[in-house]
């Protein structure tokens, strides 16, 4: 298991390049799901404005 974890004396260059990578795929999804969910409510206020506006 040491082995594994050494990984063959690259373990200074492996295991920040796998924390990196996690770390950006984590922002991106949480960039995603923000942007989403920004969009949804912008959506939400333009379907009531145009519900509002048809009710008139």
């Amino acid at each position: 298991m040491a082995e594994f974890f050494s990984m063959g004396g690259y373990a200074a260059y492996v295991w920040p390049a796998f924390l990196i990578s996690i770390v950006v795929l984590a922002g991106l999804v949480i960039n995603t799901l923000a942007n989403y969910r920004k969009q949804q409510t912008i959506l939400a206020a333009i379907e009531n404005s145009q519900t509002e506006d048809t009710e008139a």
